[in-house]
């Protein structure tokens, strides 16, 4: 039996017609009207709030609290870097501190970077007594010793040999800072000085006789190749000699008692040979009269360069008064010119060394060292 389907009646009612919606009118948004300055100003002035007597406190607390907020967060950060950056200073200065100890206490370096350091920050290597000794004042003396021996005798102080030559030198050096220490102590005590006008009459009497290089260049260039020194540096050196030489005089008395007596006998007429042969120390020409072996030139470097100084300016047969060459007291006398040279002859009288004067202060006072050597 064929079954006929039902074929289903659409509504019309109910199909959907498509919406067509009316399009948006758009209307123009409304032009505001600028206002006129005149009216802005009024605004502005009108929202600005009345201060009085009775509200100014309450306004001034006003300002600050909203400006707190900026200031605050600034003020946190502002410590925060100086905190920050006081910690790395102080942690640089522990680092270098430590470094420039080890350097120098520890492996002893005579660089000239730590020899620099030394001569910026005063650090001990020694005391005497009460007197601390500087570091840098024995690197002073270290530092010739070794310039002068790399460069005029080519030692080399990295080997076995040169480390004991090195050891030798830092105990020399060592020894002349802390006599230094101790003859200071007795200028201090005896009232002896050495100004630098007579330091400088020293070098140029030194250069007058082409001692040390006929012109300023030559003679910097000497202080250089030798001792690795600059004009400063000798007339540090030699103003140290000079107050050794003073004080062994001062206290000497019994070497200048005699030359003052000899110097008295000869202007009353005594023969200058006879009384040489009597009286002089110098055992070389005491049984000659006293005269030199052999004329003397102006730069001789056999003749201190005060005896020398003396000579020239000296007629035949004329006497000097009583001259300190620092070792001894003499006096000369002019004999006869040979051109450009002088025979002359001389009383001498030794000075005594200047341990005998520290020695008792070497005993009361002994030093205290910093440093192994």
């Amino acid at each position: 039996m064929i079954m006929k389907k039902k074929l289903k009646k659409s509504n019309p009612s109910k199909i959907k017609k498509p919406s067509i919606k009316a399009p948006k009118i758009r209307t123009p948004k409304l032009i505001k009207r600028r206002k006129a300055p005149e009216e802005r100003l009024k605004e502005a002035f009108a929202n600005v709030p009345k201060i009085t007597n009775e509200t100014v406190a309450e306004h001034r607390e006003e300002v600050l609290s909203s400006a707190r907020k900026y200031i605050y967060p600034l003020q946190h950060s502002r410590n925060r870097i100086i905190r920050i950056s006081i910690s790395l200073i102080v942690l640089a200065l522990v680092l270098f501190f430590s470094y420039i100890g080890l350097a120098l206490y520890r492996f002893q370096s005579t660089s000239s970077f730590i020899y620099g350091v030394t001569q910026v920050i005063p650090l001990p290597v020694a005391k005497v007594g009460g007197n601390w000794v500087s570091y840098e004042s024995y690197l002073f003396e270290l530092r010739r010793f070794i310039h002068y021996y790399e460069t005029q005798q080519q030692v080399n102080f990295s080997t076995n040999y040169g480390q004991k030559q090195l050891d030798i030198y830092k105990k020399e050096a060592m020894n002349e800072v802390i006599t230094s220490v101790y003859v200071n102590e007795l200028a201090s005590k005896y009232h002896v000085s050495v100004s630098d006008q007579a330091v400088n009459n020293e070098v140029v009497l030194v250069r007058s006789q082409n001692r040390l290089g006929s012109s300023q260049q030559e003679f910097r260039d000497v202080l250089s190749e030798f001792w690795g020194w600059n004009i400063a540096d000798f007339k540090r050196e030699l103003k140290q000699q000079m107050l050794h030489q003073a004080v062994v005089a001062k206290l000497d008395t019994t070497a200048m008692s005699k030359a003052e007596s000899a110097l008295t006998q000869l202007k009353h007429g005594v023969d200058f040979a006879t009384l040489a042969s009597q009286v002089s120390e110098d055992t070389s020409t005491k049984a000659n009269g006293g005269v030199f072996p052999s004329p003397i030139s102006r730069n001789d470097p056999n003749v201190s360069p005060q005896i020398t100084q003396e000579l020239f300016t000296l007629k035949p047969g004329q006497i000097s008064p009583i001259i300190n060459t620092g070792y001894s007291l003499e006096i000369v006398k002019v004999i006869q010119f040979q051109g450009d040279k002088v025979q002359a002859a001389h009383i001498e009288f030794n000075l005594n060394p200047l341990s005998m004067y520290i020695a008792p202060l070497e005993k009361s006072q002994k030093p205290n060292y910093f440093i192994h050597i």
